[in-house]
């Protein structure tokens, strides 16, 4: 079962709209103690975001009102957010977002490809905002129960008999006599790929050796 972001994300969604101001973004993160938020059009879809890091130049941004043609593009970027005093004026665009249909790991894959924290979820259907995924709710996918991770787990299996599988701590442990090394190979892949799933310990063995090793070039 591969779990999907309606499977684990919050279903508040922390927004502000483009004309909010520097302190009332800031009131909205400290009342639930988010580090960004979501800034809505008027009509509830996801424009940008705003993060502590976007707020902190102005803190730390102490020539901002100076110009040098030898400035990089985001450092021009930095510049302006530290000037803002709205949303629309702080935020980094353009948003990125998922569905709730989204699988959990290619949002935790997102997440971190982007640098982000948080992700808003829409609606696919109006393009409104209709929740928040956070790292934290990523994270719910390796707290499944042991016995979900074995059931995902014996759906892969040619021959459960012929297996044996302990889940542990989500540790996984496979035994078991294949015919080809390869074989080995591929099913532990298969297997790390299973939601929840911290590592693979393989005890699997193989009667004929069918991987090639080519040696480095010298």
């Amino acid at each position: 079962m591969t779990m999907q972001v309606k499977d684990v994300m919050g279903r508040v969604a922390i927004a502000v709209l483009e004309d909010s101001s520097f302190l009332d973004i800031v009131a909205a993160m400290e009342r639930y103690a988010v580090g960004a938020v979501t800034v809505i059009d008027a009509e509830r879809r996801p424009v940008g975001v705003v993060s502590q890091d976007d707020l902190l130049l102005k803190e730390t941004d102490t020539v901002r009102h100076s110009v040098s043609m030898f400035e990089s593009r985001t450092r021009r970027q930095e510049h302006q957010k530290a000037a803002g005093v709205k949303a629309a004026e702080l935020m980094t665009t353009p948003a990125i977002t998922v569905t709730p249909d989204t699988s959990v790991r290619e949002a935790a894959r997102l997440m971190h490809d982007k640098h982000v924290k948080q992700l808003p979820v829409v609606d696919p259907a109006t393009g409104h905002i209709c929740g928040t995924l956070h790292q934290r709710d990523a994270l719910r996918v390796f707290v499944r129960p042991a016995a979900d991770v074995l059931a995902d787990i014996a759906a892969l299996l040619p021959d459960r008999e012929a297996f044996s599988v302990e889940v542990d701590r989500a540790v996984v442990t496979i035994g078991g006599k294949v015919r080809r090394k390869s074989q080995t190979v591929a099913l532990v892949e298969r297997i790390r790929e299973v939601e929840g799933v911290v590592d693979v310990v393989s005890e699997l063995t193989y009667d004929t050796e069918d991987l090639i090793v080519t040696p480095p070039l010298l």
